[in-house]
């Protein structure tokens, strides 16, 4: 099974058009259009029911002290966690590819509504969701894709894995308000075939891609 993408290439930068943040040159970052890339497969296995779709972040700081901090940089031997940018399953595979901006085409403040998506597919909730959640103007519930936003002071560039799954079941094995690591317990013996296409995003104008 291959994953492509006419909106960037494996290994190589994505687009601003598709980051939560832009570069800023007076405030290091500002929102972005927050667009969903254009993903499109092939070579799906046979007895394939349905697909699911997770993009990650492996490379978020662990420890948030230094997070956006003036006068200081994240270390790149921080230890890293994962970072849920879009969770997506029930994916009928001969629904074709994934457009540019079908799933999402704008930052929205508390998050967009879910569990129901585009082509009667099911989103689950984003890490954005619990990283706003002390903020009075932004928590809420962040269901489907929130794309780059990395810390402006991170010194090392960060990687975002889209990883399609061929599943044996039409209906992924979760419910209600779901997210990343939810899916991936649940998948698993479900898996006949998997592909990845990784992305590169930095804020920070130090940082070469």
């Amino acid at each position: 099974m291959k994953l492509t993408s006419t909106s960037f290439n494996d290994g190589q930068p994505i687009p601003v058009e598709f980051a939560f943040c832009a570069p800023d040159a007076k405030t290091h970052c500002t929102l972005g259009a927050n667009r969903n890339p254009q993903l499109a497969w092939r070579d799906v296995p046979a007895g394939t029911q349905s697909l699911a779709l997770i993009c990650h972040d492996p490379y978020v700081p662990s420890k948030p002290d230094d997070v956006n901090q003036e006068d200081r940089e994240i270390p790149a031997n921080l230890p890293r966690v994962d970072f849920f940018h879009w969770v997506l399953v029930d994916l009928d595979p001969q629904s074709g590819p994934i457009a540019a901006g079908e799933f999402s085409t704008e930052v929205t403040a508390r998050g967009k509504a879910g569990p129901h998506a585009p082509r009667d597919a099911r989103q689950g909730i984003n890490d954005y969701t619990a990283w706003f959640s002390g903020d009075n103007d932004m928590r809420g519930d962040y269901f489907g894709y929130d794309g780059p936003c990395p810390p402006w002071n991170d010194s090392i560039k960060h990687h975002y894995v889209f990883t399609l799954y061929a599943l044996d079941v039409a209906k992924c094995p979760v419910e209600g308000k779901f997210g990343g690591a939810d899916v991936r317990k649940a998948i698993a013996g479900h898996v006949l075939a998997e592909a990845k296409l990784t992305g590169l995003y930095t804020l920070n104008p130090k940082v070469k891609l």
